[in-house]
């Protein structure tokens, strides 16, 4: 990326924010866009218009570094955890995190960390996609797939009238998907947005989407405010 990595740090203590910025100046290429106190305050600021990648620590007030993290993945920006608490490891990973390290950092691990940020950056996604079906591989064109649902064993892969039953897990197809117009609207489901037509409001606050096919997706409603945002 020729253009400096544009970044929000998050961290509840001040003299971690400081610490962290001075690496971050030393590091170079690096804007740092926003500085988040809290949970709620780090949220407001996740916009992938503004912001590349997000470094975060995980025990905030309001939301958790984990919570904000499943929060950026869904909005495509990457996460680097900096915090004290090793423990949390498995759980960061499971929601996408890029690197996970730990306080006190090291100027040459926020390098490496930064370097693979900047590695995923702009993504270009496949004109077609390899799923695995038993013991056979198709190869899917991504503009044809429609969506994506796990029944609690298998994901169905819709595209064009047909429909794959593959081994794959939604968060494969995502990572094969990174960089295009997909979104996990719920976590048994994943769409491609150009293929929605409307959406049907919920009691519970989420939505059905209707596709252009005719199929109906479930849209939680944790995801319904950045399914809008996308679509309009």
């Amino acid at each position: 990326m020729s253009q400096p990595l544009r970044v929000l740090i998050a961290d509840d203590e001040k003299m971690a924010r400081k610490r962290l910025r001075r690496l971050l100046e030393t590091a170079g290429g690096v804007t740092i866009v926003s500085e988040a106190r809290s949970g709620e305050e780090a949220a407001a600021a996740l916009d992938p218009e503004s912001i590349d990648a997000a470094i975060l620590d995980i025990d905030m007030p309001d939301l958790d570094g984990l919570q904000l993290a499943e929060l950026a993945g869904r909005r495509g920006i990457p996460v680097i955890f900096v915090t004290a608490h090793e423990q949390h490891a498995v759980k960061a990973f499971a929601t996408g995190a890029t690197h996970y390290l730990l306080k006190p950092l090291a100027l040459p691990e926020l390098d490496a960390a930064l370097a693979r940020v900047r590695d995923r950056a702009s993504p270009r996604t496949p004109e077609r996609i390899a799923l695995t079906v038993g013991d056979d591989v198709h190869l899917v064109p991504t503009a044809s797939i429609s969506h994506a649902v796990f029944d609690g064993t298998l994901v169905t892969v819709h595209a064009e009238g047909r429909e794959w039953l593959s081994s794959d897990s939604l968060q494969d197809l995502e990572r094969k998907l990174a960089g295009g117009d997909f979104l996990r609207v719920h976590r048994r489901a994943l769409v491609q947005l150009a293929h929605v037509e409307r959406l049907e409001p919920l009691p519970s606050g989420g939505y059905n989407a209707v596709l252009s096919s005719g199929a109906e997706v479930p849209v939680s409603r944790q995801v319904a405010r950045e399914l809008r945002r996308r679509l309009l």
